[in-house]
């Protein structure tokens, strides 16, 4: 279950410490026009960059974090939150953080955001899972930078294309299979030779081997909800929300 509090933010309902802030955008509640209404984060899409940088200062009030944003490119690379100036964005497609003040966040428009925090609340973490990057061990490189064990650690998933519309070719099965045979299970077979994959399970899959068995969410379907969500597969030219994860800052006894 997830919580939609507001038109504009959805709030995890995981079992995070008090301590940890999270969120995920829709795309409503910004300036942003057209193909774009209202609330893109995605300052790469062709939309007004004054517009972008509206939505994104919207975001971080939300907050009361700085949110790091990431130049994604389908990788594994995670970065320190804390490290990053502001200035150009680093090459990533994952961040974490030690200390209050930055927020982590990953943009999707189909692509899978998934969230961290430990049992103690001292470290946070976002990363942006595609298909690619997922393959690749993009969360096993989120668990390794967060630096506890995988026992110790709780995830959400956000909202990203739903098994009943993520269309894949045979050579996308084949490589997660080649990885790890308990892959096959995620997928299943479509008209024309092609499979339907669960990108939440996978997801799960991988987790699960790094020891993160609690994991929440993966019930919302970015192509099916156009009325919530911004989606590349649906629309091609599109918008991009946003899931953030950052530690508030300790109240004093």
């Amino acid at each position: 279950m997830t919580i939609l509090t507001s038109a504009r933010w959805i709030v995890p309902d995981w079992p995070a410490p008090a301590r940890v802030g999270s969120l995920s955008t829709t795309r409503f509640g910004g300036v942003s026009g057209g193909a774009f209404a209202s609330l893109n984060l995605g300052a790469h899409v062709g939309d007004d960059p004054a517009a972008v940088a509206a939505n994104r200062d919207a975001v971080g009030r939300r907050t009361g974090a700085r949110p790091v944003w990431l130049n994604q490119v389908h990788g594994v690379r995670a970065v320190d939150a804390a490290e990053m100036d502001g200035g150009h964005p680093p090459e990533a497609d994952a961040a974490f953080a030690r200390r209050p003040g930055v927020a982590c966040a990953v943009m999707t428009a189909d692509c899978l955001p998934v969230l961290f925090c430990d049992d103690a609340g001292t470290v946070v973490a976002a990363a942006h899972a595609g298909w690619r990057g997922l393959l690749d061990g993009v969360l096993e490189a989120t668990v390794a930078a967060m630096g506890v064990p995988g026992e110790t650690l709780m995830a959400w998933l956000g909202p990203a294309i739903g098994a009943a519309a993520f269309e894949v070719g045979g050579e996308v099965r084949e490589a997660f299979v080649r990885r790890a045979p308990q892959a096959a299970a995620a997928f299943r077979p479509a008209p024309g030779g092609k499979w339907l994959a669960d990108i939440y399970l996978l997801a799960r899959q991988r987790l699960a081997g790094q020891g993160v068995m609690r994991v929440s969410g993966g019930g919302l379907c970015t192509v099916s909800d156009g009325e919530r969500f911004f989606s590349y597969r649906r629309d091609g030219q599109t918008g991009r929300m946003a899931s953030l994860v950052w530690l508030r800052a300790a109240t004093p006894a």
